[in-house]
């Protein structure tokens, strides 16, 4: 296949680039562009992708076109960079529940997600999906996770990295129950190795200890309320409920820049999951929650499953709404400090969960990033950008070179927010999927109708 070529043409006074009529291209026409390399709108592009990959960025004035390619009408659109769902929990290869995800996701503009409770299964549904051969997002994929379910020794737990470095994971998961000496062999032995870790900071361990042993990411801002405890008080913080809610009766935010900065100093990175958190603990009622439009993707036995979740935790006996409050604002004032303090954030919602329906909560995510004082574009980068700084990938910028993973939007995002949502068509590793194909593609799982 032959690339897009530039061709000067001397009866103009500026540059026409010249897309050969036989190429098998796809073209954005007339289309405003933000790149995320910063937080400008270049208007009026036309945006060549070939192969998989951004080949032309141009202006719509100077860049001809054939007839015989695919044009996709950019004219009051906006093309960023697909998003990443940095928490997400992928089913296994043979549950009737795989197609419905993946769909979700990818009809939400999400192209990316990193798998946070894997398995076997799992490494060749990476490989499908990287290869086209599976519709969906590209995957990244922990390997089962390391807790105090899985892991009843040093030695097991150690075995058990050394084994998943083997078997091709992209990434260590660590979840709760963890001895402080079975963590530290485990985050010992993955440093050894060079694999990543990632996820909870076990009771155990905290956070201190956390950010000094390497873990790349924390998800849920997992000890980070405990940290906040009074210096006198026991070290663990006593019994916090989900993500120590209970305990923010008993907190302040004075040391909330402080432990910031120390997250910075680490290099440790953070996916708040703040959807999560808020739409467990916030006043927000089940109903509310539970008639949301996204819930008619999801089977109603599962929304019923989310209802009972938040109903104990509000029926439990040390719940009080005000602490609830509190621990939000707490959590939002951590949000904001982390990124002023340079200390990097990855978008993440951990769906499917508690009423986070997959690819729609990441929306629900970026508005309460914003919430939490990050500007749009800011609550964007944590999505695009920074996963592709954090990752190491080709994604996350509309650049050329850069693979070819793109949501077309039909309202500019840094003005609002909200306008995520309002998807076009997405760009799946080169190929075009509309709204209306989109659509079709859920409507097996959509009840009602």
């Amino acid at each position: 296949m032959r690339s897009v070529v530039a061709t000067v043409m001397s009866w103009l006074a500026f540059a026409v680039f010249i897309v050969p009529a036989q190429a098998e291209v796809t073209a954005f026409f007339n289309v405003n562009v933000i790149s995320m390399r910063d937080d400008q709108v270049q208007t009026g592009q036309t945006v060549l992708v070939e192969n998989g990959k951004i080949q032309l960025i141009g202006p719509v004035d100077t860049t001809a076109l054939p007839g015989d390619i695919e044009v996709i009408d950019g004219t009051g659109r906006f093309l960023i960079p697909g998003l990443a769902e940095m928490h997400a929990h992928v089913p296994s290869v043979d549950s009737p529940e795989l197609e419905r995800t993946l769909t979700l996701f990818a009809a939400n503009g999400v192209t990316l997600i990193r798998g946070m409770l894997g398995q076997s299964t799992h490494l060749q549904l990476r490989d499908a999906l990287q290869r086209s051969d599976r519709f969906g997002p590209r995957l990244v994929t922990s390997g089962p996770s390391m807790s105090g379910n899985s892991v009843h020794s040093v030695a097991e737990g150690v075995r058990k990295v050394r084994a998943q470095h083997q078997a091709g994971y992209d990434f260590i998961k660590i979840h709760p129950g963890l001895s402080a000496d079975e963590y530290g062999g485990i985050a010992d032995t993955a440093n050894e190795l060079g694999i990543p870790f990632a996820g909870h900071v076990p009771a155990a361990v905290g956070l201190r200890n956390a950010l000094a042993s390497g873990i790349s990411t924390i998800d849920h801002l997992d000890g980070y309320l405990a940290a906040l405890m009074p210096a006198d008080s026991d070290a663990s913080g006593g019994y916090g409920g989900f993500f120590d809610v209970l305990l923010a009766s008993q907190l302040g935010d004075e040391r909330i820049a402080e432990l910031a900065a120390q997250t910075a100093t680490a290099g440790t990175w953070n996916v708040p999951t703040e959807s999560l958190f808020e739409h467990r603990v916030s006043e927000v009622t089940i109903a509310e929650l539970s008639s949301r439009p996204e819930m008619r993707y999801m089977p109603e036995a599962t929304v019923q499953q989310w209802a009972r979740v938040k109903q104990r935790l509000e029926n439990d006996r040390d719940f009080d709404p005000e602490d609830a409050r509190q621990a939000i604002r707490l959590r939002r004032l951590l949000i904001k400090a982390l990124h002023d303090a340079g200390a990097g954030l990855l978008l993440g919602s951990d769906a499917p969960q508690v009423f986070n329906v997959p690819g729609f909560s990441l929306h629900h995510e970026l508005a309460f990033l914003v919430a939490a004082g990050l500007t749009p574009y800011e609550a964007l980068a944590t999505g695009t950008s920074a996963v592709a700084e954090f990752l190491g990938s080709n994604t996350g910028e509309v650049a050329v070179g850069r693979d070819a993973d793109l949501v077309l939007l039909d309202a500019d995002p840094l003005a609002d927010i909200e306008n995520t949502r309002r998807i076009h068509g997405v760009m799946l590793r080169g190929k075009w999927y509309s709204a209306a194909e989109l659509q079709k593609r859920l409507k097996p799982f959509r009840t009602g109708d």
